[in-house]
């Protein structure tokens, strides 16, 4: 028998890793709901902190230092970075979007199309399939007047200050979480409000613009999907 072998062959300086090793005791610092990568979908989940210690025998007795945070799902066990809860959950991201589609909406028509019956019929189409059901052009047109009556602006101006405060508080947040066609669709939904009752004008240009800087998309990106809005398919 070779020295340090045992009677199966294996080396006997393999018996030292089954005696010792090192464990995490994990202890829950928090919890909440997130969406898990390895789920997919909206899951509870308990954020925990780890204390390692060198363990003898499965024990642990020595203190080896901290680790973590981590984020563990409810559902799969499986543990996660923390940056995990950067993302929106399923239920949080359709609000998101849905209050997204209805700002600019109402941004578009405050730019001017608030009067025509054609804007109002796109706005109400695009806002309701966003996830507000009971949208009518009535509710639309009365905010757009609230709107204006708040940040003192008249229709058919330039996207003021406080319009464009409004629609990047309502965009930014959003825009991380979207791909670039998600992005480009909200934009052109604003655009094809724009034209429901004819070609852009300086203000609705101007509104539209605002739009696309909130949600990422580049100044010659935004020219050449507001043109395509206007050519018919």
């Amino acid at each position: 028998m070779l020295p340090g072998r045992g009677p199966n062959g294996r080396a006997a300086a393999a018996r030292p890793s089954r005696l010792l090793g090192t464990r995490t005791t994990w202890t829950p610092v928090g919890d909440g709901e997130f969406f898990c990568p390895g789920c997919g979908g909206d899951r509870n989940y308990q954020r925990l902190t780890g204390q390692r210690r060198f363990a003898l025998l499965g024990v642990p007795v020595l203190p080896r230092g901290e680790t973590g945070p981590v984020v563990e799902c409810a559902a799969c066990r499986h543990h996660f970075g923390t940056d995990v809860l950067d993302h929106p959950t399923t239920t949080r991201f359709s609000v998101m979007l849905r209050d997204a589609v209805h700002t600019v909406a109402l941004a578009v028509l405050a730019a001017g199309g608030a009067g025509s019956r054609a804007s109002l019929e796109t706005a109400v189409a695009a806002v309701r399939a966003a996830g507000f059901d009971d949208c009518t052009e009535e509710q639309l047109a009365a905010l757009v007047e609230a709107l204006e009556a708040d940040t003192g602006r008249f229709t058919g101006g330039p996207c003021a200050a406080g319009l464009a405060i409004e629609l990047h508080e309502a965009l930014d947040p959003l825009a991380p979480h979207l791909a670039a066609p998600g992005r480009e669709s909200i934009l052109l939904q604003g655009a094809r409000i724009a034209l429901a009752d004819g070609p852009y004008t300086p203000a609705e240009r101007d509104t539209l613009a605002t739009v696309g800087a909130a949600l990422t998309i580049c100044s010659d990106d935004v020219s050449r999907l507001l043109a395509a809005a206007r050519t018919p398919s």
